[in-house]
């Protein structure tokens, strides 16, 4: 399903803070099933996933999503292939403050032009699917951490996508809160959806429905399990 070859990434190129955060990645992400990138900080996992979803470019090397080339495509393409083909949870949730749980939630289809009512029942119904129901049309600030990472997975999943891609879902969270999100991906996972997940918490690493980890350091992978 997504192929990179060579890809590299260069941040400061040129200059004395030069980084390379992605030195040489060849890898092949196979549709369902879920993967793990771990490694520490700096290591570049965070970076890699960027590429693989769309909210950047490699310096070099080439990133296929379904045999397409989807390297040097204008901004406005990358947008539409992100907005329809994968969903997002951000390690801080990322939650907009002032809006409702619901609100939130519904943000990324707005572009969609879906009518509201149907947009608003689908959200709900997402909301309801992860025991959420009952905070719809509560503000974001008031949130715990457990409810809040509910919220960012119901916005990920408004789309519907193939590919849900998870910063370290677990960073912020208790063990108890993690076992909970190892529970929804698992369910969303049975769903068929591909899950992406940076993680370098070995309750992650290890969970069950996880089927491969690759293992990064100083931009190149160094373990593809």
């Amino acid at each position: 399903m997504i192929h990179l070859s060579d890809v590299r990434k260069v941040f400061n190129q040129g200059r004395p803070n030069e980084v390379w955060a992605l030195n040489g990645i060849n890898l092949t992400l196979r549709q369902g099933g879920a993967t793990v990138f771990r490694g520490p900080s700096g290591s570049g996992k965070t970076t890699l996933l960027t590429l693989v979803g769309c909210l950047a470019r490699p310096s070099s090397g080439r990133v296929r999503l379904k045999d397409r080339d989807i390297s040097g495509l204008p901004e406005r393409f990358l947008t539409e292939i992100r907005r329809s083909t994968f969903g997002f949870v951000f390690q801080n949730f990322n939650l907009l403050s002032g809006l409702s749980a619901i609100q939130n939630v519904m943000i990324p289809a707005y572009p969609r032009g879906l009518p509201h009512k149907a947009l608003r029942r689908r959200a709900m119904a997402l909301l309801d699917m992860l025991d959420m129901g009952d905070k719809a049309e509560a503000e974001t600030r008031w949130l715990s951490g457990g409810e809040a990472q509910r919220i960012a997975i119901a916005r990920a999943l408004i789309n519907d996508p193939e590919v849900v891609i998870a910063d370290e879902p677990t960073a912020n969270l208790d063990s108890g809160l993690s076992a909970q999100f190892l529970a929804i991906a698992g369910r969303l996972k049975r769903d068929g959806k591909t899950l992406l997940v940076t993680s370098h918490d070995p309750f992650v690493c290890e969970a069950a429905l996880v089927d491969r980890v690759v293992t990064l350091h100083d931009g190149r992978i160094v373990e593809a399990g």
